[in-house]
């Protein structure tokens, strides 16, 4: 009997330990396949009707610009709620989880690689290695920002892997800046207004995303390690949600101006559904404002529940929503733009 009871015990204890952290790698597998079929079967949806034409492959240069958007969000997030980590009193810090900052620069290089030989190719597919001009990168604008962005995640995984991982945080400035003046070039109107708006719109997004998934990262981490870590993860979540709230306001003011820079005012509700541009603007609208609305619920949920680590179920479904963000953004940034600069 003393053999047999401690076994069963034992299996009961371990059961349901494994179940909830399959069930939560079954799910984060969905939501990765969900957030990929954005990219590549949204522009046939947004292109439909609009008469406008696409650029060869729209699909899988949107799944590969969104997959470096989300491996951007991740080291961000993690350097950022670290950061926040360290301000709260009592926090187990020495409990952190493990991160994952060297997978997303090994994704974000990928990704990298991959949009450099689009643009090694023409702005076209490439079929072959015979296809790439990759000596060309190096003479035109496009080519060498993208070189920049491969060199930028591979330097951040060696930061990550190095005993100072908070370099990383000069290597995925760089990925940003060149994001930013990618999506702005020379004969565009104001090219450096929209460069910085794109800047800070990008940093901001990273922050709140990849800053909301290590949050809630970390207090899995603490509460598995001790109960009465639940006070300092209820600190961290409202800290978290205090600084939300400023990059909210930049992300919602830098988005609107940025819009308006592209579709004048006078145009904006035609071309919201006329376009593709535009109706994938207005898709992310709609997610945004879901996000919006479960971030005050867990902010309300802070101030007035019980247990004020129950926000988390909210903040757990604005996490989903903002990772199809990250992929409508994907999309948006393939899709031909409204109007044309003159």
């Amino acid at each position: 009997m003393t053999l047999i009871r401690p076994t069963a015990e034992a299996a009961g204890a371990s059961g349901p330990a494994r179940r909830p952290a399959a069930g939560r790698a079954v799910a984060l597998l969905v939501l990765v396949a969900v957030a990929a079929l954005i990219p590549l079967l949204g522009p046939s949806s947004a292109l439909d009707g609009t008469g406008e034409a696409a650029a060869p492959g729209v699909g899988g240069i949107a799944l590969l610009r969104a997959a470096l958007f989300a491996a951007l969000c991740v080291p961000v997030g993690e350097l950022f709620a670290a950061r926040l980590a360290r301000r709260v009193p009592g926090a187990p810090l020495e409990h952190a989880p493990r991160s994952w900052a060297p997978y997303a620069a090994a994704v974000g290089f990928v990704a990298a690689l991959g949009l450099a030989s689009v643009v090694a190719t023409g702005n076209l597919l490439p079929h072959h290695l015979s296809d790439m001009d990759v000596g060309g990168l190096y003479q035109s604008r496009d080519g060498k920002l993208a070189l920049l962005e491969v060199n930028a995640f591979l330097a951040a995984g060696l930061c990550a892997l190095s005993r100072r991982p908070a370099a990383q945080v000069w290597p995925l400035a760089a990925v940003a800046l060149a994001e930013a003046l990618r999506a702005h070039p020379a004969p565009e109107h104001g090219p450096l207004v929209g460069s910085g708006l794109t800047l800070v719109h990008v940093t901001c997004a990273a922050l709140w995303t990849g800053g909301l998934l290590h949050v809630l990262r970390m207090l899995r981490a603490w509460r598995a390690s001790s109960e009465a870590a639940d006070a300092a993860g209820a600190a961290l979540l409202g800290l978290y949600a205090r600084v939300a709230a400023v990059l909210f306001a930049a992300l919602t003011a830098t988005g609107v101006w940025s819009a308006l820079r592209r579709m004048p005012p006078g145009t904006v509700l035609d071309q919201l559904t006329a376009t593709s541009y535009g109706r994938t603007l207005l898709a992310k609208l709609v997610l945004v404002a879901a996000v919006a609305v479960l971030a005050l619920r867990a902010r309300l949920r802070l101030r007035r529940a019980a247990d004020r680590l129950s926000a988390c179920v909210p903040a757990r479904a604005e996490v989903v929503a903002l990772g199809l963000v990250v992929a409508v953004s994907g999309l948006l940034t393939a899709l031909p733009l409204p109007i044309r600069w003159s």
